[in-house]
């Protein structure tokens, strides 16, 4: 009986072994399946690597063609602080009382020095070199360093803070340089690289492309025409090379966009063309000479298209014409739209004024305009901008001399994240002894003088302009998210 059992279970379990291997069999199948794919590795054509292969090679050749002539730039600028949390009382008479005129010693600025690296091109075999002006600007000495470990002092030959650009020489000779290339002929996505010395490290090569051309009212420079790129810029970047696949340089890296203060896919540089222009005459005449039409022009909106019969919004209206500028000689009247400036088209007012300002003082030039729907055609002889006509901040001989402020722009509201409420100007500058270094700073936002309000420069200038040169100045400021009171002592007279 127990032989019958064992048996029985036997052939039990011989069929559940049969139905379960029967059941398992596709299973099994897709598992050997998955297994072979995992099997078969996935091949790149020749075609692809080869091709692939002679881009990063040709890629590598550009770049190590044009490494020679970027520098590595160093400045050491003085600095005068006060750096105590006490300024605000080191007039007070209560605390001179009781800590005595140590205590009012600890106001006075300090001087200290600061660092700041940049870089630079060589243009020139003998010593010639473009760069950013903001690297150098206000620098007591200068250090370059090239490729090959030589170090050399740089002077400023000239700079253009209007552009931010300035050239620089070193005593040194058969130095290798880049060419220049014709930044014009540009093209959104071409290939570009960028070759500076970010945080200090030397000869660093990042690629990128162009992302856009003619970026303009950045709020960088006063004349602006940048070429935006995706290759990465970093602090450092600043006077280094934007080079195109010829080798050829094609821009001056200036600026980054950055909430962090590190690369976010957004650099602007200078178009090489525009800098040309400007070295050349920095190196020949010390300054940049630019030519002037005289006039006020705004950009076309829709609303203006109708008003002006015009067919779509482009070209650049004429808002005013100044008195015996050229403009005025040529017959220009206001109300009419520049749409073309020597066989160039003029679609905004940023392309008529880069035009105008590198178009040689003494060249005749031929407009087209728009003056009552009908086009004509009007010839100018372009002049040099006269003293009065460039806008140079007004000098007071106050507690303000020395303060540089501008208007705000909506620009200006997003970089300082200003709320919509705010009205006043910006300082853009406050220079080294002056009553108000060591009261004011870049980004404050002056809401009032002498408790009336102001909201653009025009308020600001009236009210300043009559400040006495020995009265003390008390200024509602707006500073990183709060306002304060700030007092400055006027200049005593001589």
């Amino acid at each position: 009986m127990l032989f019958n059992k064992v048996k029985y279970c036997r052939a039990i379990f011989v069929f559940s072994i049969a139905l379960l291997s029967s059941a398992a069999a596709p299973a099994l199948a897709g598992y050997q399946s998955g297994m072979d794919i995992y099997k078969e590795k996935p091949k790149a054509s020749r075609e692809a690597v080869d091709f692939l292969t002679k881009t990063g090679q040709a890629m590598a050749e550009v770049a190590e063609a044009a490494k020679p002539a970027i520098v590595n730039i160093s400045t050491v600028r003085t600095e005068k602080i006060t750096g105590s949390p006490f300024s605000p009382f080191y007039d007070d008479p209560f605390f001179r009382k009781f800590f005595g005129d140590q205590f009012r010693q600890q106001g006075k600025p300090r001087e200290r020095k600061s660092a700041s690296l940049g870089s630079g091109v060589i243009v020139s075999p003998d010593g010639y070199i473009l760069t950013s002006n903001h690297v150098v600007k206000n620098a007591d000495k200068i250090k370059v360093l090239l490729p090959d470990k030589r170090e050399f002092v740089g002077r400023i030959i000239g700079s253009d803070p209007k552009t931010d650009l300035s050239v620089i020489k070193i005593d040194a000779d058969n130095l290798s340089t880049l060419s220049l290339g014709n930044s014009d002929a540009l093209r959104v996505g071409e290939l570009v690289l960028a070759i500076g010395s970010p945080y200090g490290l030397n000869q660093t090569v990042t690629m990128g492309i162009v992302s856009a051309v003619g970026r303009a009212n950045v709020g960088i420079a006063e004349y602006e025409d940048f070429i935006q790129t995706d290759a990465a810029i970093n602090p450092g970047n600043s006077g280094g090379a934007l080079v195109n696949v010829k080798g050829e340089l094609v821009g001056i890296n200036t600026a980054i966009f950055s909430t962090s203060g590190g690369y976010q896919g957004i650099g602007f540089a200078i178009p090489s063309n525009m800098a040309k222009t400007v070295m050349e005459s920095l190196i020949e005449k010390g300054k940049v000479i630019r030519g002037w039409l005289g006039v006020s022009i705004q950009a076309i909106t829709p609303e203006l298209a109708r008003q002006f019969r015009l067919e779509k919004d482009y070209g650049t209206l004429v808002a005013d014409v100044v008195e015996g500028s050229p403009a005025e000689k040529a017959g220009l009247m206001r109300g009419d739209v520049i749409i073309e400036f020597n066989g160039k088209k003029v679609d905004e007012p940023y392309i008529l004024r880069n035009i105008v300002a590198d178009t040689p003082p003494g060249t005749e030039a031929e407009m087209k305009v728009i003056r009552d729907g009908k086009v004509e055609s009007l010839t100018v002889t372009i002049t040099e901008i006269p003293a009065k006509a460039e806008k140079t901040p007004t000098v007071f001989r106050n507690a303000l001399k020395g303060v540089s402020v501008q208007d705000l722009t909506p620009d200006i509201y997003r970089q300082l994240n200003l709320p919509e409420k705010i009205r006043g100007v910006v300082i853009t500058d406050v220079e080294s002894e002056s009553p108000a270094e060591t009261r004011l700073m870049p980004g404050d936002v002056i809401l009032e003088i002498n408790r009336r309000a102001i909201s653009n420069i025009e308020d600001y200038e009236a009210i300043a302009s009559k400040i006495k040169p020995d009265v003390e100045v008390l200024l509602l400021v707006f500073r990183r998210g709060s306002t304060i009171f700030v007092t400055i002592s006027g200049e005593q007279e001589d």
